[in-house]
């Protein structure tokens, strides 16, 4: 049994930032954005049957999550 808790907020004031501060939000932004595409390959299924590719690999937080993600896990999303 395995529990994840990821805190997913993003950057709102992107330009009040400092150089630093810029570059990890777009790093976050973008870890968010492969999540949302993870999620859409996982919940659309191809129409000739095959499993989709998942673009796990594609950002470390989707990497951490693969296990929670895909596979017989059960997830729950709070928003």
């Amino acid at each position: 049994s395995k529990l994840n808790l990821v805190d997913l907020a993003g950057s709102e004031r992107f330009q009040h930032q400092s150089a630093a501060r810029q570059k990890e939000s777009a790093s976050i932004n973008l870890s968010l954005n492969t999540l949302g595409n993870v999620i859409s390959a996982l919940t659309s299924p191809r129409k000739d049957g095959k499993r989709p590719f998942v673009p796990y690999r594609e950002s470390a937080l989707t990497k951490l999550l693969c296990d929670s993600l895909g596979g017989n896990a059960n997830t729950l999303m709070i928003a």
